[in-house]
């Protein structure tokens, strides 16, 4: 079971893909000059912040399994 200080990343990475997620789609909703500016970039943000949130779960599980 993944406890402690791994749990606290986890929940750390999830929330800053949900945060970034939810600016995209704000901005996507309001469209303008905003969304022109920055809907790549913050689709790059969002696609990096999950993959890091991937390699850090995974990261936590096989810890937990084999090391801690």
């Amino acid at each position: 079971m993944v406890t402690g200080l791994p749990l606290y990343i986890i929940g750390i990475a999830c929330i800053a893909v949900l945060v970034v997620l939810l600016i995209g789609v704000g901005g996507f909703a309001k469209g303008g000059d905003f969304n022109k500016k920055h809907a790549n970039r913050i689709m790059r943000l969002r696609i990096l912040l999950q993959f890091i949130a991937v390699i850090v779960i995974v990261g936590a599980v096989w810890f937990a399994r084999n090391g801690g």
